[in-house]
């Protein structure tokens, strides 16, 4: 089986801005998935960017969310079915897909819904700086509000294939049916609601049957849970794992004719231990908070947002403290690197942080008065290292 590429496991030092291992925008990340599925179906406007992959009448993508690449292949005897799907990854390559910086839910489902880099569909972080405003948004449960439409402007690739006569549906939690960030990520077609995960796959089966041309979306987002709150490898994590492999070959077994079954991530984890010296926390830290007026993000990928005039100090302060372990880099330098994608969209411009800091080491920088609840998680992702970055894409065909 093919092994990432040797890119992945080499890091320069000191830390350059250029030697970040950006994601594969255009090619074989997210982004790049449901685009190349409807271009497969005849979607106008679509453009097939994973050219390893082969098209099919009825396409069914399943997000596991937090179940990165190098996760599931360090774990084969707690998912056997996912595990021997391994070799159909990418299109029979081996090889997996990048998420997209950061290496994130609000970011990554956006990526796949709108089949756009966060420069372009604007969620680029957990947290970020609203510039009409002046406060931090938290872009998972979108608080404080914005209006979901000027926020992310672009219609979903499900409402382009719906538009195009292609049946499209999303099979989730009734949560989240009416959510901002469905509305602006995972829109077009039906939404149907359903708790329990067998139930959840057998419709998802049902709707891929229900179309001559069909695009279906199903999640899953208890593996992501539990490795946050226990870690990944925890006994509670394998248990949420074993339960979502056959979850896979529940839906696998049920593909009608002429259909695709794609298995893939938003984001791997990482565990980070409980110390001062993986645990950096801004809030007791005075170098890193001078100048600092917001910070966003999260812990492996952070924005810092500085006061009026006081950019370059804090660019200069964050590099001599943290160049060891993170990537930093100003705003433009990250924006000229593709961090967020080819292009930034003029409305996006502004919700990058001044500094951009993404871990290379396992560290956080934690802020413990301000995010006691993320500060407190065993399992964190969000930067470009090959643990958070790479997800699978495992295929399954009829």
């Amino acid at each position: 089986m093919a092994q990432p590429t040797t890119a992945w496991d080499h890091y320069p030092e000191p830390l350059t801005v250029a030697s970040a291992p950006v994601p594969e925008y255009g090619s074989g990340s997210l982004a790049d998935l449901l685009p190349t599925l409807a271009a497969g179906m005849g979607v106008p406007g679509m453009t097939a960017a994973i050219s390893e992959l082969t098209p099919a009448d009825r396409n069914c993508v399943f997000l596991i969310d937090g179940l990165g690449w190098e996760q599931l292949r360090a774990h084969p005897e707690d998912a056997p079915f996912m595990a021997s799907l391994l070799a159909t990854s990418r299109g029979g390559t081996g090889r997996p897909l990048t998420a997209g910086y950061p290496a994130t839910t609000a970011t990554s489902l956006a990526s796949v819904g709108t089949g756009l880099p966060p420069g372009a569909h604007g969620l680029p972080g957990y947290t970020v700086r609203n510039p009409d405003t002046g406060e931090l948004m938290n872009q998972l449960r979108w608080q404080p509000w914005a209006p979901p439409g000027p926020w992310q402007p672009y219609p979903t690739v499900f409402q382009l294939a719906h538009e195009a006569g292609v049946h499209a549906a999303q099979v989730s939690s009734p949560t989240f049916e009416n959510t901002p960030l469905t509305k602006v990520a995972l829109s077009g077609g039906r939404f149907l609601g359903r708790l329990p995960g067998e139930d959840r796959v057998d419709l998802a089966a049902e709707q891929l049957a229900a179309g001559d041309r069909s695009l279906v979306y199903t999640y899953f987002a208890e593996v992501d849970g539990a490795g946050h709150r226990y870690g990944v490898d925890s006994d509670t994590w394998r248990g949420q794992l074993m339960y979502a492999d056959r979850l896979v070959q529940r839906l696998a077994e049920q593909l009608p004719p002429r259909s695709a079954l794609y298995v893939t991530a938003d984001h791997g984890m990482i565990d980070v231990p409980f110390d001062e010296q993986h645990r950096i926390d801004f809030d007791e830290d005075w170098e890193l908070s001078a100048g600092v007026a917001l910070l966003g993000g999260e812990g492996r990928a952070r924005h810092v947002y500085a006061v009026p005039g006081a950019a370059n100090d804090v660019l200069t302060c964050w590099r001599e403290v943290l160049g060891e372990q993170f990537w930093i880099a100003s705003r433009d330098e990250a924006i000229a690197a593709g961090w967020f994608g080819p292009r930034i969209d003029e409305r996006v411009y502004g919700r990058i942080g001044d500094v951009v800091a993404a871990a290379r080491d396992d560290v956080l920088i934690i802020a413990s008065e301000r995010e006691p609840n993320e500060s407190a998680m065993v399992g964190n992702h969000g930067s470009m290292t090959p643990a958070e970055q790479l997800v699978p894409l495992l295929e399954v065909r009829s």
